[in-house]
């Protein structure tokens, strides 16, 4: 048993060295975990989603007869309430959808605040 005194110590160097890598490896080394690499994934999808759609909004909101009303209302509307507005015109509403997407009245209100 003389020959293996060097395997307890040798484990315990392992298992700290694991340790330390793991905790090296998710603090600074950009290890992530499935769950919240998924929920970045949906974080981006969802934003390309809106950032490919809000022409399409700002179509809509240019081809409405009530759009003037809307703008004004828009414009009198506090920064948190605008997104609303968009919404109850049915402007971020997809087409083949029938509720209206969060992210992309958020996206179209800011594109309808910029000055053409």
């Amino acid at each position: 048993m003389q020959n293996i005194t060097w395997l307890r110590p040798g484990l315990w160097g392992a298992v700290c060295g694991a340790a330390a890598l793991a905790i090296v490896g998710f603090s600074w080394g950009g290890w992530v975990t499935s769950g919240s690499a998924q929920k970045a994934a949906g974080i981006e999808r969802t934003s390309a989603i809106a950032a490919a759609l809000t022409p399409y909004c700002l179509d809509r909101a240019k081809s409405d007869p009530a759009s003037a009303q809307i703008m004004a209302e828009l414009n009198a509307a506090g920064t948190y309430g605008r997104s609303d507005i968009i919404k109850k015109a049915g402007w971020a509403t997809p087409l083949g959808t029938t509720e209206p997407n969060a992210d992309l009245a958020q996206a179209c209100q800011i594109a309808l605040g910029k000055p053409s």
